[in-house]
Parts: C-alpha cells; structure tokens; sequence
C-alpha cells in the first residue's frame, strides 16, 4: 500500500433476483378492494439492483428473508426501474399481496400514489417523505455512519483529500454525502471532500474511473453509494494502494483488501416490526426515522487490520458514536 498509515480495529455497534411464484388471488383485478380469498400474509420486495450485490440490495433481500422467518409470510422479490416500479407495486397489490417494500427513495412517491387505487396493501419505501394512509417510509439514518467513516477519513488522510463516488445522484446519497463530509471537516478542517457520480447503480467501469480520477486528484480514503457497482471503486482502490468504506452493507470482507470500516444498516428489526404491524392491522401511514439509538445504523471496523489502529481514534470514534446516539450530536442530514 502506498502511503501506509495505521488503519482500524474491529468495533460494530448494533446494533434482484430471483423471485418465488406467488399465486394469483382469486379477487378480481378490475376490484382492489376486494379480499383476498387466502388467508396467506404476503410480503413483496421491489429493489434498485440486483440482490447479489452485497450491499443495499442485499440487506433489503435479507430484510425479507427475516419476515419469512419471523411471521411465516409468503415472500416475493424483484429488481424494478423507472417505469416499471408502478406496474410491478399494481400487480402484487392485485394479487392480493398484503405489503410491497420498495427499498429506495425512488419507491416513495410511486408508493404512495398507487396505494390511492388499492387501500387494502400497503406500500412501504425505506427512504422519503411523502405517506397516506396506507403508504408511508421508514428512514435509515445511514448518514450517522458515514459521518463516523467522514471522521475517520479526516483524522487518517495524509494527502488532505478524501473522496465519496455516487451512483444516481438522489437526494438520499446526497445526504449521506454530505454527513460524510461533516465528518471529515470536523476531524480535520480544511481537508478537500471530491464528491462525483456515475449515474448508474450497476456500472462497475464507470465507478472504476471515477475513482481513479478523485485518486488522481490525491484521494486516499474512498466512500461509495454505488451499490451493485461498488467494486469497480474497490478495485481502483487496490490498483492504486488507498483505503475505501464500505456501504449500507459489511463490506470489510471484499476480497480487494481495501475496506477498512463499513458504515451498515441493520434492516431485520425495521423490516420486521413494519410488517408484524401490517399483519396485525395498526400499521399508520407516515414516515418513522431508525438510527443508531434504535440499533438500526452501525460502523464496523475491519477486524483483520484492528492491530494497526491508533487507539486514540478507536476512543475518538467511539466517544462520537455515543454523542449520536444520546442525541447529544445532531449528524447533518436534509429532509427529503
């Protein structure tokens, strides 16, 4: 590695692919308000990328397969775009599915719109700020771990300039962008922040170069929110010998080597205790905000380098994960 520096020990505090057939409700499509003829309580998940990709997508899949396993639900899953995401929320509320989760700000409107035609599903997105009443968000406030990796990015850097490589540029990643760059501008003021984004949640070579060029331009610690494209930053990291955060998901162990910390959420909870509200009928629509207090949000160490942490950012960090947590620090996030 070049440049190396003494990296980070272990600390976590704590806390689309393939679908199975779900048969068709006997109620007839033109009558969304009609029950359903099986007393079967079905849970659908709509994803941005594909599950595999060992991050966003992935912890949302795993969010389902805990529902599956907690309350029984009959469970199906998809990766939906643009304008496919209506039409796929349409088709499981007409099959008599019980809640559709669209894990994503891009869910949230769509949401909330369908769920007018069909009071009798309930349309949940895991980020924005538009509900009805059966349609609403719970928010991971993942900015809370980016600015832990943000102030550990400043109080680690030895070039002064750090970089974050989007995917879509969303106000969801926007935020957590700029929780980063709190982080990193208050361990260390005047450090240079190169925020850039691809466009694209799954272009790996786009990722790659765009962050060979914030490298060039003397980055040495990476973040990412480029989801299933998150590789193609790891690996420019590796070709150049900088450390790179991990995202949404514990991507410590990336056989690039690079990852020092993730910033992750742990969706199981939320996952579950929204759906055992749907299934027991006091699910209200609106949005309801799950952070480190909650144990929803974590910052996880790469145990496989925790012998080369100074201790004093050990101590730094934790003592700023307990501010967040108490409330005490407020981490900067925009309200969308």
């Amino acid at each position: 590695m070049k440049g190396i520096v003494p990296i980070l020990t272990f600390l976590s505090f704590a806390a689309v692919g393939c679908s199975g057939g779900a048969p068709e409700s006997k109620a007839p499509i033109g009558d969304p308000t009609a029950p359903s003829t099986t007393s079967t309580f079905k849970v659908a998940l709509l994803t941005p990328g594909p599950i595999s990709d060992a991050g966003w997508s992935a912890l949302a899949y795993k969010g389902l397969q805990a529902i599956k396993g907690d309350l029984g639900a009959e469970v199906n899953n998809q990766q939906a775009n643009d304008a496919q995401i209506r039409d796929a929320m349409r088709s499981y509320a007409q099959k008599g599915y019980n809640l559709v989760i669209g894990h994503g700000y891009e869910y949230n409107a769509p949401g909330v719109e369908v769920s007018k035609d069909f009071p009798k599903t309930v349309f949940v997105s895991s980020s924005g700020g538009e509900s009805s009443a059966n349609s609403g968000s719970f928010r991971f406030e993942l900015e809370q771990g980016f600015y832990l990796a943000g102030m550990t990015a400043g109080m680690m850097t030895k070039s002064g300039t750090v970089a974050m490589i989007g995917g879509p540029d969303v106000p969801s990643i926007r935020s957590t962008f700029k929780a980063f760059r709190a982080g990193a501008e208050a361990a260390k003021p005047g450090v240079v922040v190169i925020e850039a984004f691809t466009g694209k949640n799954d272009d790996i070579a786009a990722a790659n170069q765009a962050t060979l060029k914030a490298i060039e331009q003397g980055a040495d610690y990476v973040i990412h929110q480029a989801n299933a494209a998150a590789q193609g930053v790891f690996d420019a990291c590796k070709d150049k010998g900088v450390w790179a955060f991990g995202a949404n998901a514990d991507q410590n162990s990336n056989a690039s080597g690079v990852v020092v910390a993730s910033a992750v959420i742990v969706a199981d909870p939320a996952f579950i205790a929204l759906a055992r509200n749907v299934k027991d009928g006091t699910y209200k629509g609106g949005v309801e905000a799950f952070g480190i207090e909650k144990g929803a949000i974590g910052f996880v160490w790469n145990e496989k380098l925790k012998s080369q942490i100074p201790i004093e950012v050990v101590a730094e960090v934790l003592k700023v994960r307990l501010d967040i947590a108490s409330g005490k620090l407020k981490v900067p996030m925009d309200n969308f």
